[in-house]
């Protein structure tokens, strides 16, 4: 995702086993940068709403569409030395997409050693004997949206750039997979690294039930240890251990790289040979073991190591519980039927789990997943208690559900439901090239065939009622399944406060010195000269006659169509006495309509295949919705009914408010909501509406009336704007919306509201809210920024770049995370959105680092202010934001998103094509006068919330839990 843009749109749930549970080396790579959002000011008062759900339509279900390939034009080479080399050219964008899948995961781990595939994941950054430099550097000088991450079966490295960018994320891979570096130096640093990251997942209860199931369903299997990894064996880890896991597993015969994108196949295979075929093969670990795993799990685990709960009691903020029923492997010809059997038991409103457990008020959600990997799998249920109900009575529910689900079967009906949602998740989470690239290197490395994923949806269109019914019977026994409960012992406290001035920072040390420019390029792979560029389409603009604004843009490359929107009714007009009520009015839209329950208008959605969510932020509520081609009525129709005739029935409001409840529990509960919160009460004065966040208080206070008041009184035509990407025809959806949305009518004038004016702090102000049961601090520090109209904004983008835009190319990822190893991830951006939001940077510690990772951020800060920032950096740093910024756009998604905030914060149309050309103007002397007037290093507000902090640690001593 562009750094410039904050994600509206929701992702689709996925069901493929690279996504289902793996850890990102630098999944920050993405969260830094200028924002622009309407939630500029932070993050939202109340949960969002995706509505992805199932049920009955009154018009007919599609008919079975054609049989659909997600691998047509991929071609297979297997190299000399072993390598499978998959290609497959896609021009609707000009940029492509270097993936290389190792086999390799936790699965190849054993007690004692376990989370080294991860580890060894990090150290790939870390530099190799012909470029000692963090590849993060390298990554963000060609532009690209890099990023890698270590699973149950696989570990993947992927990058996707501009095309002309493509042989050098070649040659940059081909090094680091025989050259990397793995010594005592850089393994030290990055452990701290890895035992941040892991100490922050001990921050969320829902993780810790997740490791205890897990352990006792799969003993005597990989598949039962952390993707991660422990704190105690990481601590242990050797340069040789990693090194020898290096030597075993990286190797060309163990590899597959995936090309996909704008390039030519004949020419690109060329490149590849001539620079994979002189990588040597190493010794690759035999498969015997991964047999006998195979075979334990099956077996070990066909009837529960135990019949009674495990029982978490700990710090936390909700009860939770989860269920895990041992699968077979991915191949096993029952794993069509099981996700159908998925869909229909856990997958939306209409789900069986759903009626059962929410619509009862016995749990505020609940969720299901499939895994199904190279050596088993499972089948995993979760759900979270509503306040007040016991687990044992949710479970005793639970259990009452799947039995009669086993008992009685399915509907033709939910059967064809689940089949169309199971088909439009296949195609919209494959519209991108980086996402296509994911799914062909997934299929060839755990199903050894890249056509998995189509015979898989072969197989899908063939499951019966009695498929369902079998497979039910056959895996959801009660006697397989291994349960868990998370009773929390400790509640969070109702009103957060955090100690003032605790914990000072006031230490003196030496900062390293910043990367030249100079030393990046020395070890840049040379760049192909760039082609003619495509020019960047401009939207159709649309306007009723009841001033409702449409952008359009017609884009043929999938049958689908993305719908993003923004009404102005988002959480700045909440009332104090009332926070919550745009987030609750938001949740309850598709609830009900004059005409329509909310079972009905989930099935209308469902039946297609199509989501539509809303979901309110502080400066307006966001939009999201996909759909495929044909089914666009559908989804407009929809979001006609529901934005002019919502009828916020009781009984789903009283459902949504306990689900606010349950969110701002566990808000309270999470150092990162926290600490935000916090920063954000601080830095804003009290009548400002970015000070303003729900309480328990207030989501009681608010009624039904209050709700359709706010509705009828924010909901209108005149203060929305949608945009349409995709595949559609232009003058058919004119007429298609004035039709369904022309009858909006609105009267008087819009509301608006006043901002106040905002002040830095005097001084430094740190705070230090204690969250008990925490392993890790989540720090904000910073003050209010600028807004998106604010002529400063270009150079802000470049300094912003340079400061933290990047974690591993960054100043601040070089100091605090590359030198120091004090943070798994550090970034800083500004959120500039119609108001001005803060700039922040955000990074997570360990207790005894947090202070130290404050001083040397605040020196820095210090010293790009006074020194200024060097021509070569800011010529780095432009390069980098106008290459990502290009790469960004070949997301429909993300293109959607950034034509509709275009508008939304009042810029010219063109500025679509002359962003690239504004940020290519900034001059150093702009870039640096911007540090001076945007760089407050004197005058920062500081929250850490978390566990407490105490005295700093010397830099050489490994993290302590």
């Amino acid at each position: 995702m562009s750094k410039f843009m904050f994600l509206w749109n929701t992702g689709r749930r996925l069901h493929f086993s690279f996504l289902l549970f793996c850890l990102c080396l630098s999944a920050v790579l993405a969260l830094g940068g200028v924002t622009t959002s309407s939630q500029a000011a932070g993050a939202s008062s109340s949960p969002s709403t995706t509505v992805n759900q199932g049920g009955k339509s009154k018009s007919p279900i599609a008919t079975p569409a054609a049989p659909l390939s997600l691998t047509k034009n991929v071609q297979k080479t297997v190299l000399e030395n072993g390598l499978t080399v998959l290609t497959k050219e896609v021009h609707s964008s000009p940029v492509v997409s270097v993936q290389v899948w190792y086999k390799i995961g936790s699965r190849n781990e054993a007690p004692g050693v376990n989370g080294i595939a991860h580890q060894l994941e990090h150290m790939m950054f870390k530099g190799t004997k012909s470029r000692p430099i963090q590849f993060g550097r390298l990554f963000s000088a060609l532009g690209s949206d890099s990023n890698a991450f270590t699973s149950y079966d696989q570990t993947a490295y992927f990058g996707t750039a501009e095309r002309n960018k493509l042989r050098a994320l070649l040659e940059l891979e081909a090094d680091r997979m025989q050259n990397s570096l793995i010594n005592s130096e850089q393994l030290g640093s990055e452990k701290r690294v890895v035992i941040s990251e892991l100490q922050g997942y001990e921050n969320s209860p829902s993780y810790r039930l997740n490791r205890a199931v897990k352990r006792a369903a799969f003993p005597n299997h990989p598949y039962g240890l952390t993707v991660g990894g422990t704190k105690a064996d990481v601590e242990k880890f050797t340069p040789e251990q990693v090194l020898s896991y290096y030597r075993h597993y990286y190797s060309p015969n163990n590899a597959t790289l995936v090309i996909v994108g704008d390039f030519d196949t004949k020419l690109t295979m060329t490149a590849v040979k001539e620079i994979f075929t002189k990588v040597p093969n190493q010794q690759v670990v035999s498969s015997k073991q991964s047999a006998v795993s195979t075979q334990q799990l099956a077996l070990n685990n066909s009837k529960s190591q135990t019949q009674n709960p495990i029982v978490l009691r700990e710090a936390g903020s909700a009860a939770l519980l989860q269920a895990v029923y041992p699968l077979p492997n991915l191949k096993h010809p029952d794993v069509p039927a099981i996700d159908v059997m998925d869909y229909i038991l856990a997958e939306g409103r209409s789900s069986r789990l759903y009626q059962a457990l929410v619509e009862s008020g016995l749990v505020s959600d609940v969720g299901g997943g499939s895994a199904n990997l190279i050596a088993g799998g499972w089948y995993q249920l979760s759900a979270t208690a509503a306040p007040g109900k016991k687990l044992s009575e949710i479970d005793r529910v639970l259990q009452g559900a799947l039995a009669n689900f086993s008992k009685k079967g399915v509907t033709a009906e939910e059967l064809k439901r689940a089949k169309a949602q199971l088909r439009s998740d296949l195609i919209m989470s494959n519209r991108d090239i980086t996402s296509q690239a994911q799914q062909l290197g997934n299929d060839q490395t755990t199903a050894n065939d890249y056509h998995y994923t189509d015979r898989y949806l072969a197989g899908i269109q063939k499951v019966t009622v009695a498929d369902v019914q079998r497979v039910a019977q056959t895996y959801l026994k009660q006697t397989k399944r291994t349960v868990g409960y998370f009773e929390p012992t400790q509640q969070v406290s109702k009103t957060p406060a955090g100690a003032k001035n605790a914990a000072q920072t006031s230490e003196s040390f030496n900062l390293g010195a910043p990367v030249a420019p100079e030393e990046v390029a020395k070890y840049l792979p040379s760049v192909d000269a760039a082609t003619t560029s495509t020019k960047q389409s401009l939207p159709v603009e649309l306007k009723l006659a009841n001033n409702l604004k449409v952008l359009l843009l017609p884009d043929s490359s999938t049958p689908t169509v993305t719908l993003s929107g923004y009404i102005q009714a988002g959480s700045e007009f909440d009332a104090s006495s009332k926070a919550g009520i745009a987030g609750m009015t938001a949740d309850n839209l598709m609830n009900g309509t004059k005409s329509k329950n909310a079972l009905a208008i989930a099935q209308t959605l469902a039946d297609r295949g199509a989501e539509l969510s809303f979901s309110a932020n502080r400066e307006g509520v966001a939009i999201s919705g996909n759909a495929l081609t044909g089914d666009l009525p559908t989804l407009i129709e929809v979001f006609s009914q529901v934005t002019q005739n919502a009828s916020f029935p009781t009984k789903e409001l009283e459902i949504s408010r306990q689900q606010a409840l349950n969110t701002l529990k566990f808000d309270l509960d999470n150092p990162s909501k926290l600490a935000r919160r916090t920063f954000q009460e601080t830095i804003y004065p009290k009548n400002h509406p970015f000070h303003v966040f729900s309480t328990e208080a207030t989501l009681k206070s608010i009624s039904r009336a209050d709700v359709m008041q706010f509705y009828k009184q924010h909901y209108r035509p005149d203060t929305t704007v949608l945009t349409l990407v995709g595949n559609f025809d232009v003058n058919k959806t004119r007429s298609l919306l004035e039709k369904q949305l022309g009858t909006w009518k609105t009267t008087g004038t819009a509301p608006t509201i006043k901002y106040p004016q905002v002040d830095l702090p005097t001084k430094v102000v740190q705070l230090n809210p204690v969250i008990p049961g925490k392993t890790q601090s989540i720090t904000y520090i910073g003050y209010k920024g600028i807004d998106r109209q604010d002529p400063r904004f270009y150079a802000a983008s470049i300094l912003n770049e340079i400061v933290g835009g990047n974690t591993l190319s960054s100043r601040l990822g070089t100091e605090i995370r590359d030198r120091q190893g004090l943070t798994y991830g550090i970034y800083s951006y500004f959120q500039a959105g119609k108001y001005a939001g803060p700039f922040l940077i955000s990074m997570q510690t360990s207790p005894e680092d947090t202070n130290r990772a404050i001083s040397s951020t605040i020196a820095l800060l210090d010293q790009i202010r006074d020194r200024g920032l060097n021509p070569g950096e800011v010529e780095a740093a432009k390069s980098s934001i106008n290459s990502s910024y290009a790469v960004s756009l070949a997301s429909l998604d993300t293109l959607a998103s950034q034509i509709l905030m275009n508008e939304v914060y009042g810029l010219n149309p063109e500025e679509m094509r002359d962003f690239i050309n504004k940020i290519q103007a900034v001059t150093p002397d702009q870039v640096n006068q911007a540090a001076k007037e945007l760089l407050h290093p004197d005058n920062l507000v500081v929250v850490s919330a978390g566990p407490p902090l105490s005295a700093s640690r010397p830099s050489n001593q490994v993290a302590q839990p």
